[in-house]
């Protein structure tokens, strides 16, 4: 039986475990997944050598910090500038990005050729994955942050007309995630048309406020849950490798 689990912090939102563990048992494999809810990463190779975890997925806020804890780091998670997969090795413990690839994938189904301008909410470790896909997209972007830095947006600098003139708008904030629902990314929706996607990678709720007040202004909506699902299964194939 090998072990499994998800790096994070408040991680009560989270499906990755359920979503693993239902694998396993379809599958007939005698693994576990278990949630390990850290306060900070300061025993983390000590957690992972203890519990003798073969793989782990990484969540919010350890994306970045994450990178500085690992042996050795996939070329494509040092250009993202985040790590959300790690697999334990006898040689040492190699970092990768799936978000990149499950984004990707999920966007593409979703995405429309006038959609060729973005608003990325939230600079944090998901985001970077983000950025990494548009600019391989070639589709422009802009990160909107609480503390922006050059070429960034602020969220008060926000007004109608920047809204229209980025028909795809990314929540890579936790804003609005279980149990938590009532909040959301204070943007001006009204700015929002039927020109719009708005995705956002939070999962749980299914339809977030972020989403429902996009849908009131006739805006196309996607959640985070294929792009979960896609990434979890490209983080099973490098555990598996």
């Amino acid at each position: 039986m090998a072990e499994f689990g998800l790096i994070g912090r408040d991680l009560s939102h989270s499906f990755s475990a359920e979503f693993f563990n239902s694998k396993f048992e379809k599958e007939r494999l005698q693994h576990r997944y278990s949630n390990f809810d850290l306060r900070n990463l300061n025993n983390i190779r000590e957690i992972i050598q203890s519990e003798r975890l073969t793989g782990m997925n990484v969540t919010i806020p350890y994306k970045t910090e994450i990178m500085g804890h690992l042996d050795r780091l996939d070329p494509a998670a040092v250009a993202i500038g985040a790590v959300n997969t790690v697999k334990s090795t006898p040689t040492g413990l190699e970092g990768y990005n799936t978000d990149a690839f499950g984004f990707e994938k999920s966007l593409k189904k979703h995405l429309l050729p006038s959609h060729n301008k973005a608003l990325v909410l939230g600079t944090g470790g998901a985001s970077k994955a983000v950025c990494f896909v548009l600019k391989s997209m070639s589709i422009d972007f802009t990160s909107v942050s609480r503390n922006p830095k050059k070429n960034q947006f602020s969220y008060a600098q926000l007004d109608t007309e920047t809204m229209g003139c980025h028909p795809l708008i990314i929540n890579c904030t936790p804003v609005g995630t279980f149990p938590k629902e009532e909040y959301f990314p204070n943007i001006p929706y009204e700015g929002i048309g039927q020109g719009h996607l708005l995705f956002d990678l939070v999962y749980n709720p299914a339809e977030t406020e972020f989403l429902k007040r996009g849908k009131q202004f006739g805006a196309q909506v996607v959640n985070g849950l294929d792009m979960l699902i896609f990434q979890a299964e490209k983080a099973w194939d490098i555990w598996m490798d």
